[in-house]
């Protein structure tokens, strides 16, 4: 299965039971990443860890809801110490909420999006950290198209600033983290075909704050259609390898020219 250039690395990808974190991981294991897949059930990264297997490479399931430091740390420390190092970490793990219109937007809605997509962003690397000191690494952030060129999503508020705040936060901890050889970059995908969309929750008044956005012919400019998450996932590979080695701090569009309508 391996074809060497991730060959003795360590692969941490969050949200690897779906969507871009399993395309992502089973391209990390590909290129011979042994790769820890974090999931908030274990059950729905078997699929992931199968394929990962049958190929021929190794991967290790473990359970984590990256909203909560005592999980996160716990299962970072678990791949910690069944590999003795983390060299690539792809906190790809978020949810788009709840979609409503600031005033009616319960408190605790806003903070479910904010707390799963930009805290658990921190929380992912913050407990990541003391292992990618010891022989530096990679840190790769899904953030969004929504929140950097995007704001037309009606009662995406929370979604958007959540996906903003972690550009920020990558940059800050790009710059942080450079001294320890730990390179921090951001990937904004635009419209991919995953599941994300189970994880939306569209308000019933979302019509009353509803503005119309007429988009020219298609609004996939590049292909005429969402992109795969198997095209993202070529992107993080990139961004983990050495081809890769002066890149930090970046953000990445990945939309096929969507955002640019």
């Amino acid at each position: 299965m391996t074809t060497g250039a991730l060959n003795g690395k360590v692969a941490v990808v969050t949200g690897a039971g779906s969507g871009i974190g399993k395309a992502s991981a089973i391209r990390l294991a590909q290129e011979g990443a042994r790769v820890a897949l974090l999931e908030l059930t274990s059950d729905t990264a078997q699929e992931t860890k199968r394929a990962i297997e049958q190929a021929g490479g190794e991967a290790l399931v473990v359970e984590c809801d990256v909203s909560q430091p005592k999980s996160v740390e716990q299962a970072i420390d678990a791949v910690g110490q069944s590999w003795e190092r983390i060299d690539i970490v792809f906190a790809n793990a978020g949810i788009n909420g709840t979609m409503a219109p600031i005033e009616t937007m319960d408190v605790e809605e806003w903070d479910k999006t904010i707390q799963t997509n930009l805290r658990g962003t921190f929380l992912t690397l913050k407990y990541s950290i003391p292992y990618l000191k010891k022989e530096g690494g990679s840190v790769i952030v899904t953030s969004s198209i929504n929140g950097n060129r995007i704001f037309s999503g009606t009662g995406f508020s929370a979604y958007s600033s959540s996906k903003a705040g972690q550009v920020a936060f990558a940059k800050m901890a790009a710059l942080e983290l450079a001294r320890y050889k730990i390179r921090v970059n951001v990937i904004c995908p635009g419209a991919i075909e995953t599941n994300i969309d189970k994880n939306t929750f569209p308000s019933d008044d979302l019509e009353e704050i509803s503005i119309p956005v007429e988009y020219p012919e298609g609004s996939h400019p590049l292909k005429g259609e969402p992109g795969q998450a198997a095209e993202v996932a070529k992107l993080v590979f990139f961004l983990a390898s050495d081809e890769a080695s002066h890149v930090s701090g970046t953000k990445i569009y990945v939309d096929g020219a969507e955002s640019l309508l």
